[in-house]
C-alpha cells in the first residue's frame, strides 16, 4: 500500500550551507518515494520539481527540461499526492494566501503540502547555475542565481510547509516551487500573485528523514561551526 501520510526527504537543507552540493541520491531512488516533490542538482544545479512522477528541472538559462534516472541531488523532497481541496482563491498575494492557510488548517505546528493550480497574475523565480567542485558555501553559490519573471501564466505551485522548530532540516515556514502549463518557466518561487487558482493540502503525520552515509564529507564535517539559521535566510531570499 502506497503511503500518503509520510513526506521523504533526502538529506537536510542545513547540509547545503558549508557547501556540501555533492548528489548523493539518484532521482529514480527518490521517486521511489514519492510522484510530487521539490529539490536541486548536485552542485545546486538549477530548481527542480516533480508533478505526477515526472521531474523537470529549470536551469539559470531558464530552460525546462526533463529529468533521467540518474540525475542525483543533495536535497530533496518527495511523497505521494493525496491533496485535499481547501478553497478557491481569486487575486491574492503569496504571502496572504500563506497566512490563509495556515488559519484554515492550523497545520502551523505540522509538515504539510501545497498545491496551487490556476493562473497567476505574475509571478517572480529565481535557479542558481550549477557549481563545480570544490563546492562554494550556500550563500556564495545564491549570489549567482538568475531571477525570472512572468505575468498572466497558468501553471502549478508546489510548497512545503515545515515548521519554525525543524528550520535548518527544512526552511522554516513555506518553500515552494513553480512550473508553468507548458513547462516554459518555473524555479525556486520568490513571489508571486494569483489570479485564478485552486488551493489544495496534504498534511503529514511522518518525516522520514534520509541520510547520505556513503558521503564521507558530510560524515566528517563539524555543523556547530555554521550559522546555519542565518545563512538559509538569506539564502532563500
Amino acid at each position: 500500500m502506497i503511503d500518503k501520510k509520510t513526506l521523504y526527504q533526502h538529506s537536510t537543507l542545513a547540509t547545503l550551507v558549508p557547501g556540501l552540493l555533492k548528489g548523493t541520491l539518484k532521482m529514480s531512488e527518490l521517486l521511489q518515494h514519492g510522484d510530487t516533490g521539490i529539490g536541486t542538482g548536485e552542485g545546486l544545479d538549477g530548481e527542480l520539481i516533480i508533478l505526477d512522477g515526472q521531474p523537470y528541472q529549470v536551469r539559470s538559462t531558464g530552460e525546462v527540461k526533463a529529468v533521467s534516472a540518474n540525475f542525483t541531488v543533495p536535497f530533496a523532497n518527495a511523497h505521494f499526492a493525496d491533496f485535499k481541496s481547501l478553497f478557491a482563491v481569486n487575486h491574492l498575494a503569496g504571502k496572504q494566501l500563506e497566512t490563509q492557510i495556515l488559519a484554515a488548517t492550523h497545520y502551523q505546528n505540522i509538515f504539510f503540502a501545497v498545491k496551487v493550480s490556476g493562473r497567476f497574475k505574475k509571478i517572480q523565480t529565481r535557479a542558481v547555475a550549477k557549481s563545480e567542485s570544490p563546492y562554494p558555501t550556500l550563500l556564495a553559490t545564491a549570489k549567482a542565481q538568475k531571477i525570472f519573471n512572468a505575468e498572466d501564466i497558468e501553471g502549478t505551485l508546489i510548497s512545503y510547509y515545515a515548521p519554525q522548530l525543524f528550520n535548518g532540516v527544512a526552511v522554516g515556514g513555506y518553500h515552494s516551487h513553480f512550473l508553468a502549463a507548458g513547462y516554459g518557466f518555473g524555479g525556486h518561487v520568490l513571489d508571486y500573485t494569483i489570479n485564478d487558482a485552486e488551493v489544495q493540502v496534504q498534511a503529514f503525520t511522518t518525516l522520514e528523514q534520509h541520510f547520505p552515509l556513503d558521503d564521507p564529507e558530510f560524515m566528517a564535517h563539524d555543523f556547530a561551526a555554521d550559522n546555519i539559521a542565518n545563512d538559509i535566510e538569506q539564502a532563500e531570499k
